[in-house]
């Protein structure tokens, strides 16, 4: 089993498909069950044979596995190709597929695409062959009364070999239950139980190769920090979780997935927050240049971001227009406009995922849990050293607000006061394994300020996105009247959010203080 390297792209474009399984241990010496008329399942048809052969391809250091990711290639059985699983929730993978080419070999190398796709967790190391599956499989299709395929249930009788220093072989037999496409999911719970009736055991293990190499990969010492946890347990679980949301949705900003650069914005401001909050805890030297690149980071991916909630606002505005207010094709301009923008915004966004520097950025974070900058604070009980740190970004929230009174520009007053009780919000995040009610509620109430004043910002990029808006669309032969009622309307909502803004800090003002943790 060999390093691969990554040929031109081939010509298909990757299927997708969502796949909800679960998997079960199953006796050898037991018939595939039969469930007829059990539950609502009305019919089972007769088994159907494959026979497939699948190499897995990861890392050296196995990122794939640990990330809960597979690739891999396989020949034989209906979907023979290249198979790339992405976690998206309990019982839930999103399933991206290729086609073989014409000639490959058993060693083929990894389509582009794909290993694009997995960049965010290998980190642009090689990927390699790192274990080979062949699988009997005996498949019936399990029907309800009418005749409408529910579910498909496989009968796997596995042989699997890992490569490494010492090559080894196993075997096994499982069940696995996938649900059709357009099957509710409480189905999946009905069937899983008729399965255990007839003598199934659920799998601890998420996959084929996860049972296969489970033992190969580095342990998990990983644990959520108790209410006597240290101040550097609970900030290094915190950017753990970070870290491993920022590589999860890397693989959905480079396919343009809805949201997902959003989250991984948010993923990057909220590392970027705590290591900054949490100076007492971590070399502030030493994150320094974390933070910049984190930085740099979202400003790469911020006009995607920008443009979705620009264009999904004022769609929204315009369709609510009465259609006496509504001169000229606004919605399909507004579409074109925008949808032009997007183009060039994703574009610039991938350049920046595709760069050496991201690569770096990622291994820097690598580098910073596994050999963490604390300080001797960190050792300290985190209830109450990081108290202090809620309690700085408290007086930093405050002293925004208070320059609110004679500032020249209330908009961009208004938008620093929401950008520090965003960083309060998340600093009071990082302490939720050891915080208590009162920390909870001061959260819950600075979160409020934080939306209201999110809401009330867009209002106000809008105002200044709508001129030049009108602008383009008169040079381009339409009015310019509809716009220009647009631009009144978010001034009258600036002003409404403005209020309402006023009343929701009057609570975290009035409030308890932030800084106890019971």
């Amino acid at each position: 089993m060999t390093a691969t390297t990554n040929p031109p792209a081939t010509p298909q474009p990757p299927q997708t498909a969502l796949e909800r399984e679960r998997k079960f241990d199953f006796p050898l010496d037991l018939p595939i069950p039969d469930l007829r008329a059990r539950g609502p399942i009305a019919g089972q048809s007769d088994p159907l044979e494959e026979r497939l052969d699948a190499t897995y391809y990861d890392t050296p250091r196995y990122d794939l596995a640990r990330a809960g990711v597979t690739l891999r290639r396989r020949t034989g059985g209906g979907d023979e190709g290249w198979h790339l699983k992405l976690p998206v929730g309990k019982d839930a993978r999103e399933e991206i597929t290729l086609p073989l080419g014409d000639s490959e070999a058993p060693t083929a190398e990894v389509p582009r695409e794909l290993a694009e796709l997995v960049r965010g967790h290998t980190r642009g190391e090689d990927l390699i062959a790192i274990a080979g599956l062949r699988t009997v499989r005996y498949s019936v299709e399990l029907a309800d009364a009418d005749g409408r395929v529910l579910a498909t249930l496989t009968d796997d009788h596995v042989t699997g070999e890992a490569a490494g220093t010492v090559a080894r072989l196993d075997q096994w037999r499982e069940l696995e239950v996938e649900l059709s496409a357009d099957a509710q999911d409480g189905t999946l719970d009905t069937v899983a139980d008729l399965v255990v009736e007839a003598g199934a055991v659920p799998s601890e293990w998420p996959s084929k190769l996860r049972r296969l190499i489970g033992d190969l990969l580095p342990a998990d010492t990983r644990k959520a920090p108790g209410k006597k946890a240290t101040a550097g347990e609970v900030v290094l679980h915190y950017l753990r979780t970070q870290v491993d949301a920022l590589h999860r949705h890397d693989a959905g900003v480079r396919r343009d997935i809805e949201d997902s650069v959003h989250q991984m914005r948010v993923a990057m401001r909220r590392l970027r927050s705590a290591l900054g909050a949490f100076r007492r805890v971590l070399d502030r030297d030493a994150v320094q240049p974390l933070r910049d690149e984190l930085k740099w980071l979202g400003g790469e991916l911020g006009p995607v971001r920008d443009n979705e909630v620009l264009h999904a606002g004022l769609a929204g505005q315009a369709a609510g227009l009465p259609r006496r207010l509504t001169i000229g094709p606004v919605a399909v301009y507004l579409d074109t406009y925008f949808e032009q923008r997007a183009r060039r915004a994703q574009a610039h966004a991938l350049t920046a995922l595709n760069s050496t520097r991201y690569l770096n950025l990622l291994r820097a974070l690598d580098s910073l849990l596994d050999d963490p900058p604390l300080t001797k604070k960190a050792k300290r009980p985190a209830r109450t050293e990081l108290r202090q740190a809620v309690l700085r970004a408290d007086r930093r929230l405050r002293r925004a607000v208070a320059a609110l009174e004679g500032a020249e520009d209330r908009g961009t007053a208004l938008h620093e006061v929401r950008k520090k009780a965003k960083q309060a919000r998340y600093t009071a995040d990082a302490l939720r394994p050891v915080a208590g009610k009162k920390l909870n509620a001061w959260r819950k109430r600075v979160k409020a300020v934080q939306s209201t004043l999110g809401d009330h910002h867009d209002s106000v990029v809008a105002r200044a996105e709508l001129v030049p808006l009108a602008v383009a669309a008169d040079r381009d032969g339409h009015s310019s009247f509809s716009y220009g009622v647009l631009h009144g309307r978010n001034e009258l909502e600036a002003e409404r959010l403005d209020a309402e803004f006023r009343r929701k800090w009057a609570q975290v003002a009035g409030g308890a203080t932030p800084g106890w943790l019971r």
